[in-house]
C-alpha cells in the first residue's frame, strides 16, 4: 500500500489530531522496535509509522504546497513494505563522537548482514538495502548510523513466521549479536507479510 497526498493532512487538520494518532504509532514502534545485542535496534516500518513520519516532517518545516508533500512520498513509500516483505530501519545507536569514530568504519556492510531466522529450522533471510536510499547511506570506509532494509520471504517462510520462532541477528564480521522476536512484534509482522504494510 502506498500512500497518496490525500493521506498526508493538512497541518490545521494533523495539529486535531496529532496527539491521538502520535500516540498509537508510539505504542506500534514499541512492538516493532527490536534491538540486536548493544549498538543495533530495528524499527520495522509500515504505512503508519511512514505516515507519522512524513506528517511530522511536514510540520516541523511547515510545508504547504502538495510538491512538497509528494517530495516526502517519492522518498518515503518505498520504505512500506509489500506483502512477503518486511522494511526496517537499522539504527546504529551510538551517542559519543569516539564511540562514532571506533565503530562506524568497523560496520561497513552491517546493511547486508541482519539476518532473520524463522522457524524451528532458523531458515535465513538476509537483508537488502533499499534501493533507492542505498547510494546516499553505503559507502566503503564508513558506514551511516542509519539505513533502510528490506526482507523479502518465500510463501512457505512466510508460513512459519508467525508461530516462530522468529530470531532477528547481525553476523557482521565485527558485531554478531541475535535476539528473539516476542509473539506480539511475530503478530504485527504478520500482517505486513499477508497483507503488505
Amino acid at each position: 500500500m502506498r500512500l497518496t497526498l490525500g493521506d498526508i493532512l493538512d497541518l490545521r487538520a494533523y495539529e486535531r489530531e496529532r496527539d491521538a494518532f502520535r500516540a498509537r504509532v508510539i505504542e506500534l514502534k514499541k512492538v516493532r522496535r527490536v534491538p540486536v545485542g548493544p549498538l543495533v535496534t530495528l524499527v520495522f516500518e509500515n504505512a503508519d509509522t511512514i505516515r507519522f513520519q512524513i506528517q511530522e516532517m511536514a510540520r516541523a518545516e511547515r510545508m504547504l504546497t502538495d510538491e512538497a508533500i509528494q517530495t516526502e512520498l517519492d522518498i518515503y513509500n518505498p520504505l512500506i513494505p509489500e506483502p512477503g516483505e518486511l522494511s526496517a530501519t537499522l539504527f546504529v545507536e551510538l551517542t559519543s563522537q569516539e564511540d562514532l569514530r571506533e565503530w562506524l568504519p568497523k560496520l561497513v556492510g552491517i546493511e547486508r548482514a541482519v539476518v532473520l531466522r524463522v522457524g524451528p529450522e532458523a531458515r535465513e533471510v538476509r537483508s537488502t538495502p533499499e534501493a533507492a536510499h542505498e547510494a546516499a547511506l553505503t559507502r566503503e570506509e564508513m558506514t551511516a548510523s542509519v539505513h533502510y532494509i528490506r526482507f523479502r520471504l518465500a510463501a512457505d517462510e512466510v508460513e512459519l513466521f508467525g508461530p516462530g520462532p522468529v530470531a532477528v541477528a547481525v553476523d557482521h564480521p565485527a558485531y554478531r549479536e541475535s535476539t528473539e522476536l516476542s509473539p506480539a512484534t511475530r503478530d504485527s509482522l504478520v500482517q505486513d507479510l499477508t497483507r503488505g504494510g
